[in-house]
């Protein structure tokens, strides 16, 4: 029997944004699909019934990716998949396997020679790209920046530095209750005319994409506090 298909299945970034997110392919796909792979089996449960699952819930097998989980054996995740069974994978938020967890799922999948079809949906790091203003054909995603202060701060220069040597745009992100810290971090540590741009609740509400020097964010510093939020460094000139 041939191998099922890997689903790889976006997730809305922010609440109220299941419009803007979810396709009509992705539709009928999580209507195809009654095994999942999942970081967060509540809300991933949620996510399937607010894009329109008509699958009783009650019919559906999850398998637990959540952080707890992870480090034990993934081969429980594959006994479907191998017996022809198509399995969707959902992490928390966003682009499964970018910034967030998925990859080693998928990594087993090419191992195992099982196709994998990443479903259009929204990645937080291309619409901040996007919406910026800044190169988007030499860019770099560095993750997250080191919690250490004083080795933040060179990490943050790295950046600027790259940013003015190759015209690259730099992109990192931080956990959302320490972007406080981070944004006072790169305001004091940055070049006056370095631009950043800071992308928060990206596709929800009260969503704000704004790119200044850094001298003109020292006049007015924005509260993001628990706030998803993205932030990219561009060069001075």
């Amino acid at each position: 029997m041939p191998n099922g298909t890997l689903f790889l299945i976006p997730v809305p970034l922010a609440e109220n944004a299941t419009a803007k997110t979810f396709t009509p392919y992705l539709v009928d796909t999580i209507n195809h699909i009654s095994e999942y792979i999942v970081e967060n089996e509540k809300t991933a449960r949620r996510f399937l019934k607010e894009a329109g699952l008509k699958t009783p819930q009650s019919e559906l097998t999850v398998h637990d990716y959540g952080k707890h989980a992870r480090g034990a054996s993934i081969k429980p995740y594959f006994v479907g998949l191998q017996s022809g069974k198509d399995v969707g994978f959902m992490s928390e938020a966003g682009c499964p396997g970018v910034a967030d967890p998925g990859s080693e799922i998928v990594a087993e999948a090419h191992k195992r020679g099982i196709k994998v079809v990443p479903l259009v949906g929204p990645s937080s790091i291309l619409l901040a790209l996007m919406a910026s203003g800044f190169n988007g054909q030499g860019f770099a995603f560095q993750g997250y920046l080191p919690i250490d202060k004083a080795e933040r701060s060179r990490r943050i220069r790295e950046l600027e530095g790259l940013a003015d040597r190759l015209n690259q745009t730099q992109i990192f992100i931080e956990t959302p209750f320490r972007n406080n810290p981070m944004l006072e971090e790169i305001l004091r540590t940055g070049h006056p005319k370095t631009k950043l741009c800071i992308a928060t609740n990206l596709t929800g509400e009260d969503e704000s994409v704004q790119t200044k020097t850094i001298a003109d964010w020292q006049t007015q510093v924005p509260d993001l506090h628990k706030k998803p939020t993205i932030f990219l460094l561009s060069r001075s000139i």
